[in-house]
């Protein structure tokens, strides 16, 4: 009776390992961006270096890098209210484009590449 038992656990188990085994895991990118999707990342950069939020923007992203999906999630639940003060169709294209885990990496590269070439016009 105990073997039986075991076998039933041991099975059970093995079902729950398999079943959470990639509840985590966020899945690469596969596609590449479109150019609209590209044209909207340099519009965002652009408007944060005007802005003089380059850097502060760029090192809030390295940090909070590895919580990007979280925060489209977030995103896609505060949508209704950040429409009061944003365009309601960015928010949720800029909530779709960091469900993408290579998405903050190239959002930070525009944001220091246009920071870069601010620097070297103000010279």
């Amino acid at each position: 009776m105990s073997l039986l038992f075991k076998d039933h656990l041991t099975s059970r188990l093995r079902q729950l390992c398999n079943g959470v085994r990639h509840a985590f895991a966020a899945e690469p990118a596969t596609s590449a961006l479109s150019t609209d999707d590209i044209q909207f990342m340099e519009r965002i950069a652009d408007a944060l270096v005007k802005r003089g939020m380059g850097a502060p923007a760029a090192l809030f992203l390295e940090s909070m890098g590895p919580m990007n999906f979280l925060g489209s999630q977030a995103l896609h639940v505060l949508t209704p209210i950040v429409e009061c003060a944003f365009d309601g169709k960015d928010m949720e294209r800029l909530a779709r484009l960091l469900e993408r885990r290579d998405i903050v990496s190239q959002l930070i590269a525009l944001i220091e590449t246009k920071r870069s070439m601010q620097r070297a016009s103000a010279r």
